[in-house]
């Protein structure tokens, strides 16, 4: 059986700079040591002489809703944390030394919120970008990220999301559960995002209602979707991968999508069929997919 080979499109770049660069104007303010805020269509990325230091995006669950939702920091807290130290940009660091949050606590959580909304920060974009210089962010410095490390995660992740399922409108979109009645078996966590779906809600907004870093849900949906149990409302039947632009004819646009690269049909890596989860009497096959169930669970 031959298999179509094509690779996941890369994040949008402007003409005149190095294409493996995500953002030129971010590259440039890494290489200048710059501080302040990168002001971006979906979000804002800080820097301190020149690296990240936070991330903020609508479309991703803050670092408040996954300290609190994962049980590290209740409500009344977090609020009083910010009320003392968010005029001396230092939330961070009274959470630690107040001995509300470990540090190592804080900065993995931390960590996952900033890589989190950077991947929405830096994808595809409809309207400049501008930098604030000096600009600070209340919560202060916890534990800075090269610019490069960033960028590199956020291709990563547009990588692995087009491998899954190489047909973003599930990202922006209202879902929708398949009509069948019988619903096959799924992972624990693709079960609480399934649960989710009500024909009214977006990917983002399961994340805020589950308390997870939005790209998890991301790939959960994408799943789902591969899988034939969600779609949206205006896309394609769920189970059928979208056609390619023809030559000549520019693909559909809509939030989050980048008109100058529809994805392909498929990549090699991971055929959009057979769907996934993929069944299989084959132990040995059986195996590694109990093996990756469990790895992504933890």
């Amino acid at each position: 059986m031959s298999v179509i080979t094509t690779p996941a499109p890369r994040l949008p770049v402007r003409s005149g700079y190095t294409p493996q660069a995500v953002s030129p104007m971010l590259s440039r303010l890494a290489a200048e040591r710059a501080t302040g805020v990168l002001l971006r269509e979906s979000g804002s990325l800080y820097l301190s002489e020149g690296e990240v230091v936070h991330a903020e995006s609508p479309r991703s669950p803050g670092l408040d809703v996954l300290l609190t939702t994962g049980g590290i920091l209740d409500g009344d807290g977090w609020r009083e944390a910010v009320d003392t130290a968010g005029a001396g940009l230092r939330v961070g660091r009274f959470l630690v030394d107040s001995g509300r949050v470990a540090r190592g606590a804080l900065e993995l959580c931390h960590a996952g919120a900033l890589f989190d909304a950077a991947y929405f920060v830096l994808g595809p974009s409809g309207a400049p970008a501008s930098f604030r210089y000096g600009a600070a962010h209340w919560l202060g410095p916890i534990r800075p990220v090269p610019v490069a490390t960033v960028e590199r995660e956020a291709r990563r992740r547009r990588d692995l999301l087009h491998r899954i399922w190489p047909d973003p409108a599930t990202d922006d979109a209202p879902l929708i559960r398949a009509a069948a009645l019988d619903v096959p078996p799924v992972p624990a966590r693709q079960g609480a995002v399934l649960g989710q779906v009500n024909g009214f809600r977006t990917a983002a907004e399961i994340s805020l209602a589950l308390g997870r870093p939005a790209f998890h849900t991301l790939v959960d949906v994408r799943r789902l979707a591969a899988a034939g149990l969600i779609s949206t409302a205006r896309h394609s039947p769920p189970g059928t991968p979208p056609m390619p632009a023809r030559p000549g004819h520019a693909p559909p646009t809509g939030p989050g999508r980048d008109p100058s690269a529809e994805p392909p049909v498929g990549d090699g890596a991971s055929p959009p069929t057979p769907p996934w989860p993929l069944t299989t009497t084959d132990p040995d096959v059986a195996l590694l997919q109990r093996l990756r169930d469990a790895l992504e669970a933890l």
